[in-house]
């Protein structure tokens, strides 16, 4: 029985389902705000996620504080958009949709998701400020995955299934190693595959992934000391003169500046964590989160949990040494992070252009003949945006 011409709509589908099983990282974030870009959603490329507001207790029978309602929101912009090209001819088209699949489709899919994969997980682990693990010694047993744990739990991140673990291929070697005992098959945790998933242990689904963003430390990494004065609300932070500015990503502690539970403000042993969120001078950082000294949303205080006040002088110290890398491998919570597809616009007619959704993924792929070389030019796009709305609710596990 002869083969019938691979439509536009099969193509579109099978597009979908090979980038859905090749998402390694993307299929385990919240896609939740997907459907905020489908035509009956909001116009525009930003779309603003409200966060919970925090409040302060009050102890007594008569005396009531009644808090203001502070609304804090995150941005979403949905506006990067990723294509890829073929051409096949018509013979082609006359194949079994596996066989077309096999030679146009996976490598197309697999070099547009890589790409994608790629950009989200180094610009989302830049936002990410907990650090733990020992730079340049990958980890072997589960002392780094505990502590990143702890610091998950720490931020209140939810203890329900949704925990995973990202790790490049030689730290998930030793890790695999060295706990092949305790890893599950992956089979009886999501009775579905995805591409690179491991086991689960350590309250945590385990993926290797190549993608994962490596830390390069400015030449400027030596310790040196504060030269400032903690402000409510601060998102700078300055420092004694350095050699060279920090890298965007970099994190760094402040001596004196502890971590403190976020509901509680009791402190907690380890000093607070924060990362250089964008272009810095040598002096003046760019940091997050946010710096709040009292209040709901005190997040810092000193080792007996009393507010960070005054000039501060101690020292500022990075991770890892100076001009070296490090691979920045990620375990995190699924609220963590969100990313979301824009259905694009139909291009011509049914017969030629089709967008499908699936799992919070949206795809366009769009042909044209060309007639003189009987070839068919084929692209397929997506218009996507992705953000970290709980940056606290992860943790790098540097290596």
């Amino acid at each position: 029985m002869s083969n019938t011409l691979l439509t536009i709509d099969k193509i579109t589908r099978e597009c979908l389902r090979v980038a859905h099983e090749k998402a390694t990282f993307l299929g385990t974030i919240n896609r939740q705000f997907d459907n905020s870009w489908s035509s009956e959603g909001p116009t525009g490329q930003t779309l603003r996620i409200r966060t919970p507001a925090q409040y302060t207790r009050t102890q007594g029978t008569r005396v009531i504080d009644v808090q203001d309602s502070v609304q804090t929101n995150t941005s979403l912009v949905v506006a990067t958009q990723d294509h890829v090209a073929m051409r096949f001819n018509s013979a082609e088209l006359a194949q079994s949709l596996d066989e077309f699949s096999k030679l146009h489709i996976e490598p197309a899919m697999a070099v547009m998701v890589s790409g994608i994969e790629s950009d989200v997980l180094q610009g989302v682990t830049k936002q990410v400020y907990n650090t733990v693990g020992t730079a340049g010694s990958p980890p072997t047993d589960l002392a780094a995955i505990g502590a990143a744990r702890a610091k998950l739990n720490q931020a209140l991140a939810p203890k329900d299934g949704n925990r995973y673990v990202q790790m490049d291929s030689v730290t998930m070697g030793g890790m695999v190693n060295g706990l092949k005992g305790l890893f599950q098959d992956s089979s009886q945790i999501k009775e579905q595959y995805r591409e690179g998933m491991i086991g689960r242990t350590g309250m945590a689904d385990f993926y290797e992934n190549e993608r994962i963003w490596t830390m390069s430390n400015s030449a400027g990494t030596t310790p040196v000391n504060a030269n400032d004065t903690i402000a409510d609300g601060a998102t700078t932070f300055t420092v004694q003169t350095t050699t060279t500015a920090w890298a965007i990503g970099q994190v760094f502690t402040i001596a004196g500046v502890y971590d403190c539970h976020p509901e509680t403000k009791a402190p907690y042993p380890s000093l607070k964590q924060f990362t250089i969120r964008a272009t810095s001078t040598a002096t003046v950082l760019q940091i997050s989160p946010t710096i709040y000294i009292t209040g709901a949303r005190k997040n810092v205080c000193t080792s007996t949990g009393a507010d960070v006040s005054g000039a501060l002088s101690g020292a500022c110290t990075l991770v890892g040494a100076a001009s070296t890398s490090y691979a920045q491998n990620l375990m995190y919570h699924k609220d963590a992070f969100t990313f979301a597809t824009a259905a694009l616009p139909m291009m011509g007619g049914s017969a030629s252009c089709a967008v499908k959704t699936f799992d919070g993924l949206s795809l366009r792929v769009w042909s044209d003949p060309d007639i003189r070389n009987d070839e068919m030019i084929t692209r397929i796009d997506m218009l996507y945006g992705y953000t970290a709305i709980r940056p606290q609710w992860a943790c790098r596990i540097t290596s």
